[in-house]
């Protein structure tokens, strides 16, 4: 069996769930037996295949952010990837994101389409005229098979998109961080810290957790906000900081895997205030750095954490400053979630996410009308 991965989502992301999960499928099945892989690339900056793949794709200007960019890298790339569609020599493809510029191209070979979230769709007030939804839409319905990344997506994408539950296999993400025992930080950490990561706009509801979380930081007087990724902070960030008087409590830093799982294991706690997510691969990292985890009961949280989260109402900003405080005051109920996070995390292994997705590719392969 010859699997094709195409260029997408290397062309443009950095870093990011995404990319990590399509990278860890592309390592990890070059030494499954009977399984060939290809990933189309001639270009990426992305961190996942820079650091794991020792040469074999050429970063583009890493250090250089000028305009067209990432439109220059994806355009050389998606030229790579037509001409080897148009040679059919593959038996299943998997696109890695949501153009399906491939389809005029792929013939009759079946692809796998993984649905990573409902977002857009969920919240179309915060992406008006996006190009995202339709485009998915069209290729779920043209995808001999559709990868969900949980239960709570798969019922989204049968409700908004009326796609058949058949068609459907969840199969779960695994965890790719680990702290780093020799890697030394070299950044001034406060001693208590509730940790933040990732983006901070629209529907990852970082403005009210600031808001609830500021009762707490004025209470508290040795406790800290640490923000990791996400970008500098914004002029409007900085200026709700300063009208909560919390603007020397927060602090915000960039990031790589290393840096984050030290975050992570030295953090008092992990907040995840998310209004929806797909998965939540954050969940996973907190887990394995041994932090205590609260989060929003909303989406995939609760079916990804279990019992190993306290739960809050991601809209209530009265809720947030309750469990937060709970977990935040209490070191057993800190040593009792990080236990619990450690027995979750054996539920999710990328072995486990290998294994599922063979059995999905290996049941496209066996359709009649793609045999060859």
């Amino acid at each position: 069996m010859k699997v094709l991965y195409d260029h997408q989502i290397f062309s443009f992301q950095k870093y990011g769930g995404i990319s990590r999960y399509f990278h860890e499928l592309v390592k990890n099945f070059r030494i499954v037996k009977g399984v060939k892989i290809e990933l189309s690339l001639v270009f990426s900056n992305n961190y996942y295949i820079s650091e794991n793949n020792k040469g074999k794709y050429i970063n583009f200007f890493p250090n250089k952010n000028f305009r067209y960019k990432n439109q220059i890298i994806s355009y050389i790339n998606k030229i790579k990837t037509i001409k080897k569609l148009k040679k059919q020599k593959f038996d299943i493809f998997h696109p890695t994101f949501n153009d399906p510029y491939f389809l005029e191209y792929i013939g009759d070979k079946p692809f796998v389409f993984t649905v990573h979230d409902m977002i857009n769709e969920k919240f179309p007030e915060m992406f008006p005229l996006d190009s995202a939804t339709k485009n998915k839409k069209l290729l779920c319905e043209k995808a001999s098979k559709i990868i969900a990344i949980s239960q709570n997506t798969k019922q989204d994408i049968m409700d908004i998109f009326n796609i058949d539950k058949s068609k459907i296999d969840v199969v779960y993400h695994g965890n790719s961080m680990h702290v780093n025992n020799d890697f030394k930080l070299n950044i001034n950490l406060p001693d208590k810290y509730i940790l933040y990561v990732g983006s901070r706009d629209r529907y990852k509801n970082f403005e009210k957790f600031i808001v609830a979380i500021a009762k707490i930081l004025n209470e508290e007087k040795e406790a800290s906000v640490i923000c990791g990724g996400g970008g500098e902070f914004t002029s409007y960030e900085l200026e709700l900081f300063y009208k909560l008087k919390i603007e020397n409590r927060i602090i915000q830093f960039n990031v790589d895997d290393d840096v984050l799982a030290k975050l992570y294991s030295k953090a008092t706690l992990f907040i995840f205030p998310s209004l929806y997510e797909g998965f939540g691969i954050p969940i996973l990292e907190a887990f394995a750095c041994k932090c205590p985890l609260a989060c929003s009961n909303t989406s995939s949280l609760p079916e990804i954490a279990g019992d190993a989260a306290k739960y809050f109402d991601p809209y209530s900003e009265d809720s947030i400053y309750n469990v937060v405080k709970a977990v935040y005051k209490s070191d057993v109920v800190q040593e009792s979630l990080i236990q619990k996070g450690l027995c979750r995390l054996e539920y999710f292994s990328w072995k486990r996410t290998i294994d599922e997705t063979y059995k999905v590719y290996n049941s496209v392969s066996k359709l009649g009308i793609y045999e060859k």
